[in-house]
């Protein structure tokens, strides 16, 4: 995959999946713009990226406020001559169940996920018009956005609405010849270190270098960052061309496609439904497809 003459700006890429992305698509000949909250962490990787013949500049910075998204796409242009896609991953955690958090903690997280995610997709689209050749939006979405997760309102909601501003933008930006998708990525990271089905098996790759287990590789997609750099890489190139609107899940052995949320039964009833009728109806008729709620643990199938 050859990204060469392609600029990109990578957000939260400092560690995790985010340095995964920004080192992928430096390897493939994009020059990157890395960003990151830590101004060393985003250092770091620019350097590393440059170290191994790529091109790539530091830009740090929280992301949320708009003159920080605007700030991020005058970089690429002034750094590389234009900007060519936008990886916006950067993200926080604020983990709490409902009845204990905080207003403090769902607004830091809608801030840096939600607000972040628009403002710099917002600054980066305004120059992808400008220079009229198109462009790549890549956002991150998270399977706590798709199937819900235990203790995380904030960061759930904020990963929901992520995909859902993915299928307006791609409608919107069609014209312009700028494809938007979310990639949906499961990895060990600090994030889903958190989740206890996940802790012991990334503990072991972390500090003693064991890898996954083929099982999780495939069952549960669960693997290493660098797993599911590939994504934003083809997302980022010409042969993504024609694919937008989409949710794509990555991890370990796993590539997957997300469904948009479709009906998955209709009842009918002449002269409409009233509450008594509802009750008396949903055991045998909608009420059947009721859907499943949150992410399945891990299971062992040697265990």
């Amino acid at each position: 995959m050859d990204l060469n003459g392609r600029a990109v700006v990578v957000t939260g890429a400092g560690s995790g999946l985010g340095r995964a992305y920004a080192l992928a698509l430096g390897e493939a000949g994009a020059a990157v713009v890395v960003n990151d909250v830590e101004a060393e962490a985003a250092g770091r990787v620019a350097g590393e990226i440059v170290a191994a013949g790529g091109r790539a500049v530091a830009e740090p910075g929280a992301v949320g406020p708009a003159e920080v998204a605007e700030r991020l796409a005058d970089r690429a242009v002034t750094e590389f001559g234009g900007l060519d896609a936008l990886v916006a991953n950067a993200g926080i955690l604020r983990d709490r169940v409902l009845w204990k958090m905080s207003d403090e903690e769902f607004d830091a997280v809608l801030d840096v996920h939600l607000r972040g995610t628009f403002t710099c997709v917002r600054a980066a689209v305004r120059r992808m018009r400008e220079q009229g050749r198109g462009g790549r939006i890549i956002v991150v979405g998270s399977p706590a956005g798709q199937r819900g997760n235990f203790g995380q309102t904030n960061y759930s909601a904020a990963k929901a609405a992520i995909v859902g501003m993915v299928r307006t933008w791609a409608m919107e930006l069609a014209k312009a010849g700028i494809t938007v998708n979310a990639v949906v990525p499961v990895a060990a990271t600090a994030m889903t270190r958190t989740i206890p089905a996940f802790a012991p098996h990334v503990e072991a790759w972390e500090e003693r270098g064991e890898p996954f287990p083929a099982w999780l590789r495939a069952a549960e997609g669960f693997g290493s960052p660098e797993d599911v750099a590939g994504l934003p890489v083809f997302l980022a190139s010409e042969a993504s061309a024609r694919v937008t609107g989409q949710a794509i899940g990555i991890g370990g052995d796993r590539l997957s496609l997300w469904s948009h949320p479709r009906e998955v039964a209709v009842g009918y009833r002449t002269g409409g439904w009233t509450a008594d009728d509802i009750a008396a109806a949903w055991a045998t008729g909608i009420g059947a497809a009721a859907q499943t709620v949150g992410i399945p643990a891990p299971q062992d199938p040697n265990a």
